[in-house]
C-alpha cells in the first residue's frame, strides 16, 4: 500500500479495500481504460480527490478518483500494454527484429487469444506505423507458423491462440492436423511435418499419421475430390522424407482416385499448390494407361495459370511437347482456349510456345476478353488483360511480320470492343500503330474523324460523370443479373426475357462507349468573362426578327435547355452564332415552329 494512502487508512477516513485500490493508482502505476486504452499515472491529489493520467489516446487526463477506480483496470508494470506506455520505442524494434514475439506478448495480455482485427487495434498505428502494417503482419504469421508458438488460422474471422509451451514442435503440428478445420488447411500442416521426419518416425507416430490421412481421404472423396488429392499428395511427399515407414499395400494411391474419379478433374485442382498439382499430373499415365495424354489434355487450359505451367513442364521432360502444341492450334482455330492457356502462350513466346505465337493469339485474347466482360460473375480474364496492358511489347510481337490486312482485322477487333475503357484502347492502338506506323490511316479510318475538345460546363459534366458512375456501378451489374436470371428459365431460343436482357446489354455497352469518349474529350470550364465582341462560348446574344426580340445563351457542349433558350455551342443555332458580331444577320430554324429566319444581332454581352 502507498504510505499517502496507510495514513488515510490508519486514521480510519477509508476502508482497507479502498486503500489496496486506491494504491493501484499511485503516480508511476499503469492501468488500463476501456476507450482511451492503456495510460500511466502521473501525479494525484488524494485531498482533491483526482488523479492525472497519461492515456494512449489522450494525456494529462483529470479524472475523479472515485470515477478511475470504478474506470479503469490495474496493469502490471511487466505487461504488454504497459510496456506500450513505458517502453514504445523497445517495442517497436523488436516488432522488426523479431514480430512473432510482439504477437506472443499481446496474446499473453489478452488472455492468450485474439482475433486478428483485435491484434490490428492493438498495434497498428503505436507499435507499427499504418503504412508497413500489412506488410509487417505477414512477416509476423509467417514467423508465428515457423516457431509454432501461436495457432494461426487462415481465416481472419478466427482467433489467433497461444500454444502451450510444453508441447514439442512435433505434438504441436500433429494438435494442429487434428484440430484443421477442412482438408486443404491438414495438407498444409504436412508441409511442416516434413521438417520433422526423424521425429515422426519414433513410436510408430507416422503410422498414426498415415492411417488418419487414408481415413479422412476417403471420406472426403465425393464432396471435396480436390482437397483430397492434395491431402494425399501431400502424404506422398511425406513419404519421400520418411525413410524407415511405407504405406501398405491397401493403401488409397493418387492414381486409383484418378482413374475412378467420374467428374471433371480440372475444377478440383485449379486452386491446388503448383508443386501438388505436379504430383497430381504424373500420376495420370498410371491411372489412365496410353489414354493420359488426351485426359491431361482435357483439363489443360481449365486449371489454371499454376495448372497450365505445370502441365507444360511435363509434356516438355516426357518428349510430347509436340502433341501439346498442335492441341493449342486445334483450340485456337475453335477459339475455344481459355484465358490461362492463353496467358502462357504470351509467357512463353520466345520459348516453348514459339511455334503457336501468332496473330491468332491476339484475336483469341480479344475474343475471350470481350466475352468474359459480357458474361455474369466473377471476371475470369482479368490477369490476362493486365498482362496485355503491362507488356508493352506483346501487341508488336503479336503483329510481327504479318500482312496489313491481319493488322486491319486486329486494328478493328480492338476499337470496336467494349470490354476495354477508352483510355487503355488509345493505348493498345498506339502500340499498334508503333508497330506498324502504315496502320495509322486505317485507325483513323475505323473510328472517324477525330473529335476537337469539348468545351462544357462544370454541372454538365458532373451530371455526366454521374450518369457514368451509375452505368458502371448499378445498371450494368443489374443487367448481367438479369441476364443470370433469364437463362435460368431455360431455351433461350424461345426465352423473351433473355433476348430483351442481352438487347439491354449492347445498349448500355453503347452508351458506356459514348460517355466515356465524350468524357474523355471533355474539358470543364466555368463559361465567364467570355470576350463579347463577337458571339462566343459563355455570351448572350439579342436578335431581331421583324418587330420582336429574342434572346439565347450560348454555352458549352452539354448545356442545351430549349425552354429556356440556352443552347449548346454544337447545336445548329449555336454553330450559326458563333464568331458573329453585331449587326450581322444569322439564318436558322425556329425553335417551335421549326420555320427558317433570318436574325441580326443586336446585341452580345458575356453569361457572366
Amino acid at each position: 500500500m502507498h504510505p499517502d494512502v496507510v495514513k488515510l487508512v490508519e486514521s480510519g477516513r477509508i476502508p482497507q479495500s479502498v486503500g489496496d485500490r486506491l494504491s493501484q493508482l499511485a503516480p508511476g502505476s499503469f492501468c488500463l481504460h476501456k476507450a482511451w486504452g492503456s495510460g500511466k499515472v502521473t501525479g494525484w491529489d488524494l485531498f482533491g480527490g483526482k488523479v492525472t493520467i497519461d492515456f494512449e489516446k489522450e494525456s494529462d487526463r483529470v479524472m475523479g478518483l472515485k470515477l478511475a477506480i470504478e474506470k479503469t483496470e490495474p496493469l502490471e508494470a511487466d505487461d504488454f500494454r504497459a510496456q506500450k506506455m513505458e517502453k514504445i520505442e523497445e517495442l517497436r524494434a523488436l516488432a522488426q527484429s523479431d514480430p512473432a514475439s510482439v504477437v506472443v506478448q499481446t496474446l499473453e495480455a489478452h488472455g492468450g487469444s485474439l482475433k486478428p482485427d483485435q491484434i490490428d487495434r492493438v498495434l497498428c498505428g503505436s507499435v507499427v506505423s499504418e503504412d508497413d502494417y500489412k506488410k509487417w503482419w505477414d512477416r509476423a504469421k509467417k514467423a508465428m507458423r515457423e516457431t509454432h508458438r501461436v495457432v494461426v488460422p487462415s481465416k481472419r474471422n478466427e482467433a489467433l491462440v497461444l500454444r502451450d509451451t510444453d508441447l514439442s514442435a512435433v505434438e504441436t503440428l500433429l494438435a494442429d492436423f487434428d484440430q484443421a478445420h477442412n482438408l486443404r488447411d491438414k495438407a498444409k500442416v504436412l508441409d511442416d511435418l516434413r521438417k520433422h521426419a526423424r521425429a515422426l518416425e519414433s513410436d510408430g507416430v507416422a503410422e498414426g499419421l498415415l492411417a488418419k490421412i487414408e481415413e479422412i481421404s476417403r471420406k472426403g472423396l465425393k464432396l471435396h475430390l480436390g482437397d483430397s488429392l492434395d491431402l494425399l499428395a501431400g502424404r506422398d511427399e511425406l513419404l519421400e522424407v520418411l525413410k524407415e515407414v511405407s504405406l501398405p499395400d491397401n493403401a488409397l494411391r493418387l492414381h486409383d482416385v484418378l482413374a475412378s474419379s467420374s467428374g471433371s478433374l480440372a475444377p478440383e485442382m485449379a486452386g491446388l499448390p503448383a508443386v501438388r498439382q505436379r504430383r497430381i499430373y504424373e500420376s495420370f499415365p498410371e491411372a489412365f494407361g496410353d489414354e493420359w495424354v488426351a485426359k491431361i489434355l482435357g483439363v489443360f487450359d481449365r486449371v489454371g495459370t499454376r495448372g497450365v505451367a505445370e502441365i507444360a513442364k511435363m509434356f516438355s521432360e516426357r518428349d510430347e511437347m509436340p502433341t501439346l502444341l498442335e492441341h493449342i492450334r486445334s483450340a485456337l482455330s475453335r477459339h475455344s482456349l481459355g484465358p490461362d492457356a492463353l496467358a502462357w502462350i504470351c509467357r512463353e513466346r520466345k520459348r516453348a510456345a514459339e511455334d503457336v505465337f501468332s496473330h491468332e493469339v491476339g484475336s483469341a485474347i480479344l475474343s475471350v476478353i470481350e466475352q468474359d466482360s459480357t458474361d455474369e460473375g466473377p471476371r475470369r480474364t482479368l490477369r490476362l488483360q493486365n498482362f496485355l496492358m503491362e507488356d508493352r511489347e506483346l501487341i508488336a510481337d503479336l503483329l510481327s511480320g504479318e500482312e496489313m490486312n491481319e493488322v486491319r482485322n486486329f486494328s478493328r477487333k480492338l476499337l470496336q470492343s467494349p470490354a476495354f475503357a477508352e483510355l487503355d484502347r488509345k493505348s493498345l492502338m498506339a502500340r499498334v500503330i508503333k508497330a506498324h506506323p502504315e496502320a495509322q490511316e486505317l485507325v483513323t479510318g475505323d473510328s472517324g474523324p477525330r473529335k476537337e475538345t469539348l468545351i462544357v460546363s462544370w454541372d454538365s459534366l458532373e451530371r455526366r460523370k454521374a450518369e457514368y458512375e451509375d452505368l458502371v456501378n448499378k445498371r450494368i451489374p443489374g443487367n448481367i443479373k438479369e441476364i443470370a436470371i433469364a437463362r435460368s428459365y431455360g431455351d433461350l431460343r424461345e426465352n423473351f426475357e433473355y433476348k430483351a436482357a442481352k438487347q439491354m446489354q449492347a445498349v448500355l455497352a453503347r452508351r458506356k462507349s459514348e460517355l466515356e469518349k465524350d468524357l474523355d474529350n471533355a474539358q470543364g470550364s466555368d463559361l465567364t468573362g467570355a470576350d463579347a465582341s463577337a458571339v462566343n462560348i459563355g455570351t448572350v446574344v439579342t436578335l431581331q426578327y421583324a418587330d420582336t426580340t429574342e434572346q439565347y445563351t450560348v454555352l458549352g457542349a452539354w448545356d442545351s435547355d430549349p425552354d429556356k433558350r440556352l443552347v449548346s455551342y454544337l447545336s445548329e443555332i449555336g454553330q450559326a452564332l458563333i464568331g458573329q458580331k453585331v449587326g450581322e444577320k444569322v439564318e436558322f430554324r425556329d425553335l417551335e415552329t421549326e420555320e427558317e429566319r433570318t436574325y441580326e444581332i443586336v446585341e452580345i454581352a458575356a453569361w457572366k
